[in-house]
């Protein structure tokens, strides 16, 4: 039997590994929601105690059928509930007072029901849950199986018409659906993959997906896991365990519904509306090198590759095939999945020459020809020669069947030598699969399917490469005391959002270039503040209350003398008591007009479930119109705010594409991590910051313009002290 040694892993062994079973609702007909678990555990040899539960019978498959829980013998570890959703609790009670401390909840009709009966039932269910001490699955839910044991608590028949794998079972799935876990399971037993444990989690009423995922990670010898998410609640615990598997070694893969959800449409900040939920998981999925699958088959293409994750793999790749049709298409498909195919250089194209004729293609891909056919021991010297190279980070070769198996004893070879991935795509039978897998060839008889979940792996190994176990840089402890000094002064003052002026400043604490300004009371103070910042300046209405200055005619640009700078003093402030009268004005702002140069959107929102997180644009049209705009969980360090911004589609213009101000990419990438550490220092006391935009040229970056939203109530000393310190913890 599993053993564990943490308490919480402690919590869900009676569910995902009970030692005996009883199922309330029990059915002599094997076919119905309370036969079906009976069957699987009869049949497939389950050697724990089960327990049949229906005043029914006296015999359910040739077991002996208790009239009530109160008869049972003994306490089960698990008792499965098969009966309606208004009968639930008051199976739990009895359940309870027979010592029982796990449930199974097959029912629907609870909070995914959506109304006032099913909400009610589901609240009573998690309070009676909490009060006796039980810990349950569901409701809503499919149930388990677990591979290992064989103790099946769940009604589907997947696990009576799929074979079950052999040892070793390194695989665990778990899924928010029912559906799509007999799908990827059915899905991944095709493929071989050895599943361990199955877990659909259902309402989660009492037990959260990251909570079931962390049993996983804990349980010994699970290597991959594998899984279907609509949303998660814990995000925390998610980040920890994703955090854990990914610095393991350990491949995590899930399918994420809801990719096109829109983030909120009423925001004080662009940056707000521009993070929606499938950007903010898509950012975490690649912190944490999560694998996003797109569909069933490549959740369960991916959950097949897990067994050979520790082959070497990344993002340059060699296709050899024996016919330049396939290749095309291969290489189309890999580039547009993020692989590259580098050019092969000409002391390798030299070497390939001499087993590929001249109108066979040496560059990458490589067109074996026909002629391999008479000389099949030459795929196996190719690849030494590609690997060898240092070119290329991994190969798939495609072949009919009979050819890769008379390539097999070479391909095996190369493959254990080289330590890399050589992953075969056959259009027929390949007798020799079982060889090849077991030497670390995986293969395939799709080519689609092949690069998809091939171009998954490698972007797991470059994301492995670019995350594993790198901390962020502790920030100066004195940044942290200014900051906390802004953010009292405005909670004193009574503002949830931090006026420009302050906001700046906070900004300018944490090394972020900002335009000089000063704050004016009164006309002729605003001309003394232009006089001393040199014209041209730029006039804005002060004001905590206004998010966005300029759609209130609460702007004026490129004022040339005096006189326009006391004209502009009188018609901002009219603007806004004509067009905003409630605000409160604290006077104004008179700043530097900036050079133009490249503008850019900096933000940080607080994400529900994940915490803060960065949007990153290009300004003007390009945010507006395009929506071109990458995302980061903090902090973001220089390191990967150079990867950031090098994937806007907007990059060219930073580079200096025709004729554009090239810019300093050095400043740039640092300005972009300051932001993050001010976001990181705010903590609890943080709900936006937005710096938009940042003017970007060759002589280095200035913020014009500065939002800072505080949290709707401000977080104790301990709690920042908290947050601080996991962020600065945190892996970059």
């Amino acid at each position: 039997m599993t053993s564990f040694s943490s308490e919480e892993a402690a919590r869900l062994r009676p569910l995902v590994d009970p030692r005996s079973i009883a199922v309330y609702g029990a059915s002599a007909d094997l076919t119905r929601l309370g036969g079906m678990p009976v069957a699987l555990l009869t049949e497939r040899g389950f050697q724990g105690a089960i327990y049949p539960i229906n005043p029914k019978y006296t015999e359910i498959a040739g077991l002996r059928c208790y009239p009530d829980i109160a008869s049972l013998p003994v306490p089960a570890d698990l008792i499965v509930i098969a009966v309606a959703a208004p009968e639930v609790v008051g199976v739990m009670r009895q359940a309870a007072a027979r010592g029982i401390r796990a449930a199974v909840v097959f029912a629907a009709g609870f909070a995914e029901a959506n109304d006032v009966e099913g909400l009610a039932l589901q609240a009573e269910l998690v309070e009676v849950a909490r009060e006796l001490g039980i810990v349950v699955a569901g409701p809503n839910c499919m149930g388990f199986g677990n591979l290992d044991s064989h103790a099946y608590s769940t009604f589907t028949a997947i696990f009576r018409t799929v074979e079950p794998p052999a040892e070793p079972r390194d695989t665990g799935l778990v899924t928010q659906s029912g559906s799509i876990c007999s799908a990827i399971y059915a899905a991944g037993r095709q493929l071989g993959v050895r599943f361990n444990v199955v877990i659909n989690t259902g309402n989660e009423a009492c037990v959260e997906f990251s909570e079931y995922l962390e049993y996983l990670a804990d349980r010994p010898g699970t290597e991959t896991i594998v899984g279907y998410i609509e949303g998660l609640r814990d995000g925390a615990r998610f980040e920890r365990v994703a955090t854990r598997l990914r610095d393991e070694g350990r491949l995590l893969a899930l399918l994420k519904a809801g990719e096109t959800e829109k983030g909120a449409l009423a925001a004080a900040s662009h940056t707000a509306a521009l993070a929606g939920s499938g950007a903010v998981y898509r950012a975490m999925f690649e912190r944490l090198c999560v694998v996003p699958a797109h569909d069933i088959l490549h959740a369960a293409d991916v959950a097949y590759l897990g067994r050979f994750r520790q082959r070497a793999s990344g993002s340059r790749v060699a296709v050899l095939t024996i016919s330049g049709a396939i290749g095309a298409l291969l290489a189309d498909a890999f580039t547009q999945s993020g692989i590259d195919l580098p050019e092969l250089s000409a002391p390798v194209r030299e070497a390939l020459r001499e087993g590929i004729p001249r109108f066979g293609m040496v560059h990458n891909p490589v067109d074996f020809t026909g002629n391999i056919v008479n000389r099949h021991q030459f795929a196996a010297q190719a690849l030494e020669t590609l690997f060898a190279s240092g070119e290329v980070d991994f190969a798939v070769i495609y072949a009919p069947g009979f050819l890769i198996d008379r390539m097999s004893e070479g391909l095996a070879a190369v493959s254990k030598v080289s330590g890399r991935l050589v992953a075969a795509i056959s259009t027929g039978k390949v007798a020799s699969r079982e060889m090849l897998e077991a030497a670390g060839v995986p293969v395939f008889d799709d080519t689609t399917r092949a690069v998809r979940a091939l171009a998954s792996l490698a972007h797991w190994h470059e994301n492995r490469r670019r995350h594993v176990g790198r901390l962020r840089t502790t920030r100066p402890a004195n940044l942290e005391v200014v900051a906390r000094e802004i953010v009292s002064e405005a909670r004193r003052d009574g503002e949830q959002t931090i006026d420009e002026h302050r906001a700046k400043r906070l900004m300018a604490e944490f090394g972020l270039p900002v335009a000089r300004e000063r704050v004016a009371l009164t006309a002729p103070t605003a001309v003394e503040a232009a006089q001393a910042i040199g014209y041209p300046v730029v006039l804005k209405v002060l004001s905590a209350d206004i998010a966005h200055k300029s759609d209130i005619g609460g702007v004026r640009l490129n004022l040339i003398d005096d006189g326009a700078v006391q004209t502009a003093f009188t018609s901002v402030l009219q603007s806004v008591t004509d067009r905003q009268p409630q605000a409160r004005v604290t006077g104004v702002l008179v700043q530097k007009q900036e050079a133009a140069g490249t503008e850019l959107l900096v933000g940080v929102v607080r994400d529900p479930v994940f915490g803060l997180m960065m949007t990153l644009g290009m300004g003007g049209v390009w945010t507006e119109v395009f929506g071109d705009v990458v995302h980061a969980p903090l902090p973001v360090t220089e390191e990967i705010a150079t990867v950031l911004v090098r994937r806007l589609k907007g990059w060219p213009l930073l580079e200096g594409l025709r004729g554009s101000e090239q810019v300093n990419m050095t400043l740039l990438v640092k300005a972009i991590a300051c932001v993050s550490d001010a976001a990181c220092a705010l903590g609890g006391d943080l709900d936006e910051l937005e710096i938009n935009p940042l003017i970007a040229r060759a002589d280095g970056v200035v913020a014009v313009d500065a939002l800072v939203r505080l949290s709707l109530l401000p977080a104790t000393v301990e709690t920042v002290a908290s947050l601080n310190e996991t962020a600065a913890g945190q892996p970059a």
